[in-house]
C-alpha cells in the first residue's frame, strides 16, 4: 500500500443503514419482527448487516445470515456482530442471492436489494422478486422489503438528468407495487415511505467523508476522478430523483 492509498477517504463511513432509515423507523420495524419471535432471519444485500444484527439483539436465540456480493462491506459487517457479541449468531456470506436456497426462514430483511433475487441477465422484475421472498419465507413468518417507486411519473427531461437510460419503466407507483405484494401471495401488514429527511441524511453521509477529503486534498492524484464522480452522484440526486423516486417500506405477511 502506498502513501497515495492512505490518504483516500473511508467508504460509507457516516452511515447507519445503507439507505434512508431512521433510527425511529428501524427501532419501529425491529419491534414488530421480534414481536413474532423469529428463530432464523435472512437479511438479502445485506451489506454490512446493521438491521439483522438489530433484530438479532431483539429477538433472544435466533441466528442470522448475511449474504451480498460485496466483501468490503461483508467484513464490516463480521467486526460489528463481533463487537456485539453476535459473531456467533450470524454469518455473513458473500453469494449471490439469485436462486438461493437459504429458505424457508422466519423473518427476511430485503432493503433496496431486490434486485439481488432476480435473473441478472433480465430487467429488473418486482413480481419476480415478490415471488422469491414468498417462496423463502416460512408460513407465518415476516418480510421487510424496501423497494423503490416513483412518486408520480417522471417526464422526459427529468429522466434524462438521472442515471444513464433511466426510464419510467424503472420502477413501479406504490399502488401497483403494493398490488404486486399482495399478488405474489403476501397481506401488507405495514406500509411506509422513507420521509425527505431521511433522504437528505443518507444523500448527505453517501458522500460526507469523500466531500471532507476533496476540500483538503485538491491536488491529490486521485482528486479529479473523485470530484467528477462525486459531483455526478450528486447531480443525479438534486437535479433527478430528488422528490420523485421514493422507497417503501412493506412489512408483509405471506397468506396461508
Amino acid at each position: 500500500m502506498t502513501d497515495t492509498d492512505l490518504d483516500l477517504p473511508p467508504r460509507l463511513g457516516s452511515l447507519t443503514f445503507h439507505g434512508p432509515l431512521s433510527e425511529a423507523r428501524a427501532t419501529r420495524m425491529i419491534e414488530r419482527l421480534a414481536a413474532n419471535s423469529p428463530a432464523t432471519v435472512l437479511d438479502i444485500g445485506c451489506g454490512w448487516g446493521e438491521l439483522l444484527l438489530r433484530v438479532l439483539e431483539s429477538a433472544p436465540g435466533s441466528t442470522g445470515v448475511g449474504i451480498d456480493i460485496n466483501a468490503e462491506d461483508l467484513a464490516r459487517g463480521r467486526v460489528l456482530a463481533k463487537e456485539r457479541g453476535l459473531a456467533e449468531r450470524v454469518r455473513f456470506v458473500e453469494e449471490s442471492a439469485f436462486g438461493t436456497t437459504r429458505g424457508p426462514v422466519d423473518a427476511i430483511l430485503c432493503l433496496g436489494a431486490s434486485q439481488a433475487l432476480c435473473d441478472p441477465e433480465q430487467p429488473h422484475d418486482p413480481a419476480a422478486a415478490l415471488r422469491e421472498l414468498r417462496r423463502l419465507v416460512k408460513p407465518g413468518g415476516r418480510v421487510v422489503l424496501g423497494e423503490g417507486f416513483w412518486q408520480r411519473t417522471p417526464t422526459r427531461d427529468e429522466l434524462a438528468a438521472m442515471w444513464p437510460d433511466a426510464q419510467p419503466g424503472d420502477h413501479l407507483l406504490l399502488g401497483p407495487l403494493v398490488d404486486l405484494a399482495i399478488e405474489a401471495g403476501f397481506r401488507p401488514a405495514w406500509i411506509e415511505t422513507a420521509s425527505v429527511e431521511e433522504w437528505e441524511e443518507f444523500e448527505s453521509g453517501y458522500r460526507h467523508e469523500t466531500e471532507v477529503w476533496l476540500a483538503g486534498h485538491p491536488d491529490h492524484p486521485l482528486a479529479a476522478e473523485t470530484r467528477e464522480r462525486v459531483d455526478r452522484q450528486r447531480s443525479t440526486w438534486l437535479n433527478g430523483y430528488r422528490n420523485l423516486l421514493g422507497i417503501a417500506y412493506l412489512t408483509l405477511v405471506p397468506v396461508g
